[in-house]
């Protein structure tokens, strides 16, 4: 399967690009069978250039959907597909970074048409878009526009599988297919794995763990551990014995389990998740106008923070989205630099803290709504979800902004009498890993409810 697709965005420099318009054809080699397109609102400025270029200006895109807002349905419609594109390299690094800035790794295999096109069909004078459809007869309509350009892409693609007559395409294809051979071993333990949530424990022969990992779905998981070629995976695919793993109910608490136990038992392939994950934080300080800014920088354990990124990228995303959600000023929260109004004054969308025609009383009182929503500082609370199973929950312990650790429950008095609750509470350590888990969980997901617990009633 394959999903052949174009993106257009703004132009700008490397890597801080924002896709505008996104086109995704769902392909089985002969025919197209699902099909998804949008117009997409970057949060940034488009260049000058591309809007000549496309067509595509900012106030089309005003009321266009976040990227975030089709996240879901990009995953979907990708999903067990190779990715295919005309100058793939590109559009995978902009999916892949804007996958990025939601914490969500995107990765998929690759083919590139050009590259395929300049081997099937050498001696051609050109190999853009444009101008090859044009010399192979390839009707393009809407050019530099993503359907367009996608649906282009489809037609030249179907030629190159005819053009390719030692099956190279299909071999990729085949060879990326986690069905692929395993050795019986490896077969057992997928096929022995839960598809559910939870830690996975890899053991040599003599029952040491030299692996740890979490997943929404194990079995999954160790698929694509098994059927991977990276030296890594090969390697542990030598060594493995048996794989042990203990169900979480969700994907928050296999997180917080996961890095608890890899910091313990500091298994020999988890070195990379034995440091600190989060390498940005999000502060706050109080300039000389009165008002309450935010900024992003770089983590630091001397400093307080309100919560932390693992990169750049995820922390200038959650940024745009607190902006928006709060009717917060872009230059008091430092997205845009200006000695005078920001972009969101100039286009009748911020109230004019940037040039203090707001007063900071009411600006503040925002800041503050953000800060009580999404902040846990020095709170008292339950965090509930679901369980492992259909009947069970999942409560995590929040005292005095300190994670405490989880346990689950079946009734309702279980955490609401303080002896029983103090019994199924697993001890677990609070660091700023743990912290960033649940700031990064709570920002990006919808948990079953989140009860606030008075100081009194505090463990």
């Amino acid at each position: 399967m394959y999903a052949i697709l174009d993106i257009e965005t703004t132009g700008g420099k490397y890597n801080e690009e924002g896709i505008t318009e996104i086109a995704v054809y769902r392909f089985d080699g002969h025919k197209i069978v699902d099909q998804f397109s949008s117009l997409v609102n970057p949060e940034r400025r488009i260049q000058p250039f591309v809007v000549n270029l496309t067509g595509i200006n900012n106030d089309m895109l005003r009321n266009a959907p976040k990227f975030y807002e089709v996240a879901k349905r990009i995953i979907e419609i990708t999903e067990g597909c190779i990715v295919v594109a005309h100058n793939a390299q590109f559009d995978n690094r902009i999916l892949t970074t804007e996958f990025d800035r939601l914490g969500y790794a995107f990765e998929k295999e690759t083919l590139c048409t050009v590259e395929l096109a300049q081997k099937l069909i050498p001696g051609m004078s050109s190999y853009s878009l444009g101008k090859l459809t044009r010399q192979l007869g390839i009707p393009i309509s809407d050019r530099h526009r993503a359907q367009g350009d996608a649906m282009a892409t489809v037609e030249l693609f179907k030629l190159l599988l005819n053009k390719d007559l030692e099956k190279e395409i299909i071999t990729k294809h085949i060879r990326t297919d986690p069905k692929r051979h395993l050795e019986p071993k490896l077969l057992d333990m997928i096929a022995s794995a839960p598809t559910h949530a939870g830690v996975y424990y890899m053991h040599r022969e003599d029952g040491e763990i030299i692996y740890i990992g979490k997943s929404k779905n194990i079995k999954k998981r160790l698929t694509q551990h098994f059927t991977s070629d990276n030296r890594k995976s090969k390697r542990i695919q030598l060594e493995i014995h048996a794989v042990s793993f203990e169900l979480t109910g969700n994907d928050l608490i296999a997180q917080l389990k996961e890095s608890e136990e890899i910091k313990k038992k500091k298994p020999i392939y988890n070195r990379a998740l034995r440091k600190s994950i989060f390498h940005y934080q999000l502060a706050m300080f109080t300039d000389d106008n009165g008002y309450l800014n935010l900024r992003i920088e770089k983590a630091d354990n001397r400093k307080s923070a309100i919560t932390t990124f693992t990169n750049y990228q995820q922390a200038r995303s959650s940024l745009y989205r607190i902006t928006e959600e709060h009717g917060l000023c872009q230059k008091l929260t430092g997205l845009y630099k200006s000695n005078s109004s920001c972009f969101l004054y100039e286009i009748k969308e911020c109230n004019g803290a940037c040039i203090t025609e707001e007063s900071p009383e009411e600006y503040n009182e925002r800041v503050k709504n953000y800060l009580e929503k999404y902040s846990y500082e020095n709170k008292n609370m339950l965090i509930i979800d679901r369980g492992r199973e259909v009947d069970e929950r999942s409560v995590i312990l929040i005292e005095n902004g300190q994670y405490k650790g989880f346990g689950f429950f079946d009734l309702n008095y279980q955490i609401t009498n303080l002896e029983v609750l103090r019994s199924i509470i697993s001890p677990m350590t609070d660091n700023r890993d743990t912290q960033h888990i649940i700031h990064n969980y709570l920002r990006k997901n919808k948990v079953l409810k989140i009860v606030p617990l008075p100081k009194e009633k505090a463990i």
